[in-house]
């Protein structure tokens, strides 16, 4: 079979005809299945351990998509060699493979033309394509100072309990982890083992909420703090600032209130104790999924607020999933303009414009019919598990926040395959989904006349 020259320029810019959403998509989808394919050799794994394809694959994908939904023992199934492949999607993950991916390239001395640049701005949802760069380099500058601090301050304590070396190393893995929001542990009960001492469980925290707030928002809050007056706090920084403050006392007051006296999880811990694990797990839930009390003992009041918080998510730009914080705020100061009689919603002294009301509608719909769909798949292929795990493993897996009641490594196979799916659509958004599998997005050139005698309410 004879190519010519026109063939090989064809496959050659295939990728650069790409759309930043369908590139996106593309990565993600690649990065997933190299990973799965690294992490099914034998040499990755542990001995005597027997990592399927599917259980290779559906590691991979938590990783890559900052999950830490896990149907293995990642400490003892995979060797060093294997968990340092997962802390490796683990990073990619939380950076973005077209970032990763054009950092490389810059570094390597290649231009980046402007279809690159606005692929990075769309990933890092910078907004402008102007400054792309300087901000990319910011934000890899950013990320190892602050895993590099957040491994430091692991290793006082990790260091003498683990040993220098292995210490050092488990310092760097959960600082990356916990940075990424990706819920990943080389111990088994997780946090657990660590659930009364404050200086982890401050650390841990001080990095998923660091890592959740979203690039943009930390480098306007440093430039803030530099000068005021040039550098004002921008809206989204400040209804994140919010948000966070907002659902991160829900998740305090939800844990004490219901868990406090709870026998199977806080009820017979020293109030010490109770106090550092109940703010642990008012910070993690929302994004991160690790875990220093047995979700599967929390009353089901703590499981519906925590469902509700791994559904909401973090910030748009970070390392965390589910449908945003701002996305959430935009809709509940639309809906209550709404119900005051007022016109377009004011947040901060700035108006919010239709077409960003639009769009979290559109998120928040979509990302709710697919949790519902795959619950109700989930029931069909798994009878024996009750309903409210089945919904808090599929929030946990679309919000790619990774907590679990012990349900995961239980599942069918086609159960997997579902959550796989979850986590690959919620790490790249179900709308950055739709975007790419859209083949035209044209607006219509004809306007129809609006119908107002449809009810509604």
């Amino acid at each position: 079979m004879r190519y010519d020259a026109n063939h090989f320029m064809r496959r050659r810019t295939f990728l650069s005809r790409l759309n930043a959403p369908q590139l996106i998509a593309a990565s993600f989808a690649l990065g997933i299945l190299a990973g799965g394919a690294l992490l099914a050799l034998p040499f990755v794994q542990a001995p005597g351990a027997r990592v399927t394809p599917l259980q290779a694959l559906f590691t991979a994908t938590s990783a890559l998509c900052v999950t830490g939904l896990s149907v293995v023992d990642i400490g003892k199934a995979f060797n060093v060699a294997g968990q340092f492949v997962i802390l490796l999607l683990m990073q990619a993950g939380g950076l973005g493979i077209i970032t990763l991916g054009t950092l490389f390239a810059f570094l390597a001395g290649q231009r980046l033309g402007f279809g690159q640049r606005a692929r990075l701005a769309e990933q890092l949802s910078a907004g402008q394509v102007g400054g792309v760069v300087p901000l990319l380099s910011s934000i890899v500058k950013y990320i190892f100072v602050i895993e590099g601090i957040g491994a430091l301050l692991l290793y006082v304590r990790l260091g003498p309990e683990e040993g220098w070396l292995r210490g050092l190393y488990h310092s760097i893995f959960h600082a990356v982890s916990a940075f990424n929001n990706a819920g990943f542990s080389l111990y088994t009960d997780s946090f657990t083992r660590f659930r009364g001492d404050a200086w982890i469980n401050t650390v841990m925290c001080a990095l998923i909420l660091l890592g959740s707030l979203g690039f943009l928002v930390m480098f306007n809050l440093v430039a803030w703090r530099r000068d005021r007056r040039k550098n004002p706090l921008t809206t989204q920084t400040k209804i994140m600032l919010l948000m966070t403050a907002t659902l991160f006392a829900l998740g305090v007051a939800s844990v004490a209130l219901f868990e406090w006296n709870n026998p199977r999880t806080l009820g017979s811990l020293p109030a010490t104790e109770k106090i550092v694990a109940i703010v642990f797990q008012g910070t993690s839930p929302r994004t991160a999924g690790f875990n220093s009390i047995d979700y599967s003992a929390l009353h089901p009041a703590t499981l519906l607020i925590t469902i509700f918080l791994m559904f909401i998510g973090g910030g748009p730009g970070s390392t965390a999933g589910g449908i945003k914080m701002t996305t959430f705020f935009v809709i509940v100061i639309a809906a209550w303009s709404f119900l005051r009689g007022r016109g377009e919603p004011i947040a901060f002294s700035r108006r919010i414009d239709a077409d960003t009301i639009l769009r979290a509608l559109v998120v928040t719909v979509v990302s709710f019919a697919l949790v519902n769909g795959a619950v109700l798949v989930l029931v069909l292929t798994n009878p024996k598990v009750p309903l409210i795990n089945l919904l808090f493993e599929t929030v946990s897996a679309f919000g790619t926040v990774g907590l679990s009641m012990n349900t995961t490594p239980i599942l069918s196979p086609a159960g997997h395959l579902l959550l796989i799916v979850l986590m690959y659509l919620g790490r790249i958004g179900p709308l950055t989904f739709a975007v790419a599998l859209s083949l035209r997005s044209e607006r219509s050139a004809v306007t129809y006349p609006a119908e107002k005698s449809i009810l509604v309410g």
